[in-house]
């Protein structure tokens, strides 16, 4: 069971996408490569006089009478925390929770993490069934860390049809959050990212209450007459260097390839930019699931002047650690009741692929949400798990029929949703979770069967075959 995760995280505006989409994405990556995750929905709910504590901290919190329904990505386990980490509720609001970050020991002399806060467990439990919109989602979960403090440094997004937004918390009760550019996209790879908030501006900034007093009273601004959130709270440790932003540096690689000038290792390149192209699904999966490639550092070697060195210098996005990936898909194109996509792919991502879940529904498949503890073919995450553990050894004799199996279920995918987005009828809810059963039941299909044949290939390939009358 993790007591934090280490991810990666893509936000593009609805300007910045082909389709007009918002898109809030990131792995979540435990501290091991075993954290078994589910993928539920749960029903709205009235519950005056409610109130959640953590299992972890502690804290008690009192909740609103009413809570929307929404999905969520919890654990199997959760003797811990839910840590239900990614979802979307029933007025297509989405929410992602957290990226691990960290704060300066500057500010954490002045403002330490708490023992008995919110932490990254009860994030959206406690915010996502009681926002109407990505802001309110910034301010509920602001106001709760004012109030309740916190024990981590994270990022945490949020994005509804129009906008997207982004917020990172600072010592045990700071933070800030801005609105994303809607022309722009971002990556967020375990660091504090956020540069200058304008403080007067909110309609796309907001702050705690105290932040700016906070600041001048201890005089923790390096650069006087701005306010870059990142030189202010961040850190620029070697750690960061090797760890997050080479993450970032293939990132707008990809997407801003006339940029030349960029070293994995920079640690001023922006946080935000506008890609060259408008960015589909398809790039932010490839991106999720990437691995460096076509670089020397890609650890699986497929670039030819890569040394054993090289590909182990800086971590990479898709590892033996990813857990769970959620794509937050609102999309304009189409009417409300239909509009929410919840992406979710389990295992390793390099390997794994992603099924589309229309998230206005009232169940899961199976095999989404009877994940267990123990390893079982049986569902998703054990299955994709396992897989990485045949594919890996094996990875440039399986690599072709792997991508082939992957962008098979892709394309099987977007055919699924233009065909539930031109056929609903009926009540929606019920249609979209039958559609969601029948889409999910193929792409289920499709891995068993890629399973089925990586083991029968897997078994031509031993290092001790023999053939029958040889040497007698």
């Amino acid at each position: 069971m993790k007591k934090s995760s280490d991810c990666t995280e893509i936000l593009v505006g609805k300007a910045a996408s082909m389709d007009g989409s918002t898109i809030v994405a990131r792995n979540e990556d435990g501290y091991g490569p075993i954290n078994p995750i589910k993928f539920v929905v749960h029903p709205a709910v009235d519950q005056q006089g409610a109130a959640f504590t953590s299992v972890t901290t502690g804290v008690n919190v009192p909740l609103p009478d009413h809570a929307y329904r929404y999905t969520g990505t919890p654990q199997a386990d959760q003797s811990d925390g839910q840590y239900e980490e990614a979802g979307i509720n029933e007025l297509n609001v989405g929410m992602s929770a957290t990226e691990t970050t960290a704060t300066n020991a500057r500010v954490l002399g002045y403002d330490p993490l708490v023992d008995d806060g919110i932490n990254e467990e009860a994030m959206v439990t406690l915010v996502l069934p009681y926002i109407k919109s990505a802001k309110e989602g910034a301010q509920r979960l602001g106001a709760l860390i004012e109030k309740y403090g916190t024990g981590e440094s994270n990022s945490i997004s949020f994005n509804d049809h129009n906008d997207i937004w982004y917020l990172e918390t600072a010592g045990g009760h700071h933070w800030a959050a801005m609105r994303l550019p809607e022309d722009t996209y971002a990556i967020a790879p375990n660091q504090t990212l956020m540069q200058e908030v304008d403080l007067n501006d909110t309609d796309n900034f907001l702050v705690a209450t105290d932040l700016v007093d906070f600041v001048e009273k201890n005089h923790l601004n390096p650069v006087p007459g701005t306010f870059n959130f990142r030189e202010i709270f961040g850190t620029h440790g070697e750690d960061d260097a090797y760890y997050n932003t080479p993450r970032t540096w293939y990132g707008q690689k990809l997407f801003n390839p006339e940029i030349t000038d960029q070293q994995p290792t920079d640690q001023d390149m922006p946080f935000t930019r506008k890609s060259a192209k408008k960015l589909a699904i398809e790039d932010v999966q490839f991106f999720l699931s990437s691995h460096y490639n076509g670089t020397p550092y890609d650890p699986f070697g497929t670039f030819a002047s890569g040394d054993a060195d090289d590909q182990k210098k800086y971590r990479s996005i898709a590892m033996d650690r990813n857990q769970c990936s959620s794509i937050l898909q609102i999309r304009n194109d189409v009417p409300a009741d239909h509009a929410a996509i919840q992406w979710v792919a389990m295992g390793f991502f390099a390997y794994a692929p992603y099924m589309p879940f229309f998230t206005n529904i009232n169940d899961t498949p199976e095999d989404y949400k009877n994940t267990t503890t123990e390893v079982s073919v049986d569902n998703v995450y054990w299955l994709n798990k396992t897989l990485s553990v045949l594919i890996e050894p094996h990875f440039h004799e399986f690599v072709a029929t792997v991508n082939a199996f992957r962008d098979g279920c892709q394309s099987y995918a977007r055919g699924r949703v233009a065909a539930t987005d031109d056929n609903i009828t009926g009540d929606a809810t019920t249609y979209l979770t039958q559609s969601n059963l029948e889409t999910a039941g193929e792409i289920s299909k499709r891995t068993h069967e890629l399973f089925n044949d990586l083991v029968k290939q897997g078994l031509l390939l031993s290092k001790t075959v023999w053939e029958k009358g040889q040497n007698l």
